[in-house]
């Protein structure tokens, strides 16, 4: 019978979501809603903990399901106490999950439609990338620049698809020298090079190389995704809350996160020069020579079509630019125009073609309407009201520290876009019935933002973009484990979690 049940799902994953069941039908019964709810977040943070054994999408969705037939939130009405709120009309009044999904229409967009979007401007990026990983002979130098070009991009794009390329990019320089590695046939691109002098030390010197590389960038995509309002899907949600565009978002978080990118990169060099924590590894010559070679071949071979294609990209880059910093449109919406220019302007008109690049940010979309209906639940059900009710008893000096604590806490074990869902939308709330100043609001704001974008650096499970490497095809060839991630994250951890904290008590206290 339990075979059956749930498919082809693993055994684990059959029981654990019977046993959830079970026991929230008996907690709603013994125990009462609100500690039934609170079970509920404590089981949706241990879907997204599992995330590397199951999507959470499945099991924290399936959560989400039984909290709404258990009557916790609701998919379209306000609830108080479990029963519907009417308006003096008889009307229901709209709340729960759908109204969540309202307040965050933008960043629905900005993830379907932006990163789609990016999607036709791989080539470009994947090209850049490629060019600066072969012309850069220096270790440090190299490091420096994968860390500031990916903080670049991932203030203008999206992080995760920043990760993308950089994934791209180095399963594509590993399959080339793996693929000479495993001929039968020796490989010369200068006169003698022997199978085995690819092999051994040379091989896992080249594997820590990638490696180290890779982190750094993924961690120049944290950087630089805490400044810009569309740095990270989280970003946009507060931003909207607090009516900041492109810009002004920008210069209200810029006295901390400018400090946090300069040590980030300071950081960068001391690994490097120190070769601690699994850093400083130098590109084995060979390993370069097959690269240039191959990488100078595939220049000789690029088509007239392909270099038109990779211009329309780079106008597209600065419309893109443009758009954002004039904030010509929503940016869901300036995503769809990209994605409108760029198939229209290189010739992609198959609906299977384009449909490919809605792949990447769709599934993550999804657990994010589920994040929604927890959010709702927490709403409907008061549960973190004494909490910020608590905080904001503090002195107005303590307050922003405090939500920078909590917010980086959970942001290390917890998706840090569901942490600042929740932290948002109450302070939100406290500010709408005039609890908290303006001025006090735009404070806790930025708290909330650093908190959840820096210390969340600390695991996968925090950062959805260090989440996407290590499921990822790149993983296993480099041998990235979670903890080996985990070790090399470290000390980013350290520096970007402590100088933030550093940022919000002397800017914001």
């Amino acid at each position: 019978m339990l075979d059956s049940f749930l498919g082809n799902s693993p055994r684990w994953f059959k029981y654990t979501m019977i046993g959830f069941l079970v026991f929230n039908v008996a907690s709603l019964f013994i125990l009462g809603t609100k500690i039934t709810a609170w079970i509920f977040i404590a089981e949706f943070i241990f879907t997204l903990a599992m995330a590397l054994k199951c999507y959470p999408l499945q099991s924290g969705g399936i959560l989400a399901i039984q909290a709404l037939l258990l009557g916790l939130t609701h998919p379209m009405y306000k609830l108080d106490h479990g029963n519907v709120v009417y308006d003096e009309l008889g009307k229901a009044v709209k709340g729960g999950v759908i109204l969540e999904v309202e307040h965050n229409l933008e960043v629905i967009l900005l993830l379907v439609f932006m990163v789609a979007g990016i999607y036709f401007m791989k080539p470009l990026l994947m090209y850049i990338f490629s060019k600066i990983f072969i012309k850069i002979r220096s270790k440090l130098v190299l490091s420096l620049l994968f860390v500031f070009l990916s903080a670049v991009l991932s203030a203008f794009l999206d992080a995760l698809t920043v990760t993308a390329v950089l994934i791209s990019v180095t399963v594509g320089f590993y399959g080339v020298y793996h693929k000479i590695h495993s001929s039968s046939s020796d490989y010369d691109h200068s006169g003698v090079l022997d199978r085995k002098e690819l092999s051994g030390e040379t091989l896992e010197q080249f594997r820590s190389f990638l490696r180290s590389l890779v982190m750094h960038g993924v961690v120049g995509t944290a950087l630089g995704g805490v400044c810009t309002l569309v740095g990270e899907p989280q970003n946009l949600l507060i931003g909207e809350r607090l009516g900041w565009d492109f810009i002004e978002f920008f210069k209200q978080m810029a006295p901390i996160t400018m400090p946090v990118l300069a040590c980030g990169l300071l950081t960068t060099i001391f690994l490097e020069k120190t070769k601690l924590f699994g850093y400083g590894t130098q590109m084995p010559s060979v390993a370069r020579g097959i690269i240039e070679n191959y990488t100078e071949e595939s220049d000789a071979k690029r088509t007239k079509k392909e270099k038109y294609a990779l211009m329309v990209q780079a106008i597209s880059a600065i419309l893109l630019i443009v758009g954002l910093a004039l904030h010509l449109a929503p940016v869901g919406l300036i995503g769809l125009g990209l994605i409108i220019v760029q198939t229209a302007f290189t010739g992609i008109i198959d609906e299977h073609a384009i449909g490919k690049a809605f792949e990447e940010a769709l599934p993550f979309t999804g657990l994010l309407v589920v994040f929604f209906v927890i959010v709702a639940m927490i709403h409907d059900q008061h549960l973190f009201s004494p909490i910020i009710e608590w905080a904001l008893t503090l002195e107005l000096s303590q307050q922003p520290t405090m939500f920078y604590l909590a917010n980086g806490i959970l942001s290390m074990i917890s998706d840090n876009v569901f942490v600042a869902t929740v932290y948002i939308g109450e302070v939100k709330n406290v500010f709408d019935a005039g609890d908290i100043s303006r001025e006090q609001f735009e404070k806790l704001a930025i708290a909330i933002n650093t908190g959840t974008n820096l210390p969340s650096v600390a695991t996968p499970n925090g950062q959805a973009a260090f989440l996407f490497l290590l499921t990822s095809a790149l993983a296993p060839l480099i041998n990235l484990s979670y903890g080996k991630m985990v070790k090399m994250a470290f000390p980013y951890t350290i520096v970007l979690g402590g100088v933030g904290l550093l940022g919000v008590m002397y800017y914001l206290g």
